[in-house]
């Protein structure tokens, strides 16, 4: 780097690392926010736009030594991000990146939790060149905003689990009662959109309630020690609450398919038990699915997404809820009109 004095080279070096990579653009700063950060090495008896233009030429010395680039070049003010450069790599974080990726593939792919590879590396991956602009995941389901919670009630929740510590708390129900809960916090859970936390109310000993994060009107950390629920596991709670329909067990499902959902089942299966055949040619499905798989209100919202591309053959009971389900429907919406 073609720099002359040492303070200067070691302000560029402190310039650069406070500079992001971030491939999305998001965060990246502007030179009245950097020299906000490193104002105690530029002089401070000169004046503000002095100071400005002098951070500014160290830039310009980053941007053409290749060390940072303009995200937004023309604009004002500019912004920056640091040039992700894979040639000029340190060799012991590229050796990190490989180790990392490869415990991802070995811890997830077994289990087909791919979005255990994709979350982690998009954590992490803007130190080697993997971030947004390489990676993407498109879920196949219409996802909601996630309901609106207090930062300080989450914070609290946070640390009265990691102290093992009770949970002063205002809560209003879904009818709108307001109560003041000592509560004795056991998990946290995040299903869909939505944040519960499971907890002990009061001295009670027994249920094991879940209440909405979004409904607390406040909350801060007890004084006193939380006491733990007997029994308790949350990998046992979530496997409940995933039963919300019929039920929680499995069910030998049958379905005819056509279309893109046969597509789909074909390279992505409902079950490690999935067979599929095809139908005969004089069917309007294109082939036969059977698969064993959890009841759970998630397949019948499934079920019922994929519309005319599937027919619920078995069990009777599925075959059942899912008419009644398209019935209800054809009364809301009425007969079609004439094409």
């Amino acid at each position: 780097m073609a720099v002359a004095h040492k303070d200067r080279i070691d302000r560029l070096n402190l310039l650069r690392q406070l500079i992001p990579r971030s491939p999305s653009g998001q965060g990246c700063p502007d030179p009245r926010q950097l020299l906000g950060r490193l104002a105690e090495h530029y002089e401070a008896s000169r004046s503000d736009a002095a100071r400005v233009r002098a951070i500014q030429r160290d830039l310009d010395e980053l941007v053409k030594d290749g060390c940072i680039e303009v995200v937004n070049p023309g604009g004002k003010p500019q912004r920056y991000r640091r040039a992700a450069d894979l040639d000029g790599t340190d060799p012991r974080l590229w050796a990190y990146a490989q180790s990392l990726m490869r415990s991802l593939i070995r811890d997830a792919v077994p289990e087909k939790r791919l979005e255990r590879i994709w979350a982690s590396l998009r954590e992490e991956g803007d130190d080697f060149g993997l971030g947004d602009d390489k990676l993407c995941i498109l879920s196949d389901t219409q996802r909601l905003l996630p309901a609106d919670f207090k930062e300080e009630v989450l914070l609290a929740a946070l640390e009265a689990l990691a102290q093992s510590r009770t949970l002063q708390a205002t809560y209003r129900d879904g009818a709108g009662k307001l109560s003041r809960p000592e509560l004795h916090p056991q998990a946290l859970l995040q299903r869909g959109p939505r944040l519960y936390l499971f907890a002990l109310k009061n001295d009670e000993p027994a249920p094991l309630r879940m209440y909405a994060l979004h409904r607390f009107t406040s909350a801060k950390v007890g004084e006193g020690p939380g006491r733990r629920a007997e029994g308790f596991s949350l990998e046992d709670a979530v496997r409940k609450g995933q039963a919300d329909f019929a039920g929680d067990g499995e069910v030998q499902l049958e379905l005819r398919v056509r279309g893109y959902v046969a597509d789909l089942l074909r390279d992505c299966r409902l079950s490690a038990d999935q067979t599929i055949e095809d139908e005969p040619d004089d069917s309007p499905f294109s082939a036969r699915v059977r698969a064993t798989v959890p009841e759970t209100g998630q397949l019948l919202r499934w079920l019922l997404g994929c519309g005319a591309n599937v027919e619920v053959l078995a069990p009777a009971k599925w075959r059942e809820v899912v008419v009644s389900q398209l019935e209800k429907m054809g009364a809301i919406y009425g007969p079609a009109a004439p094409g």
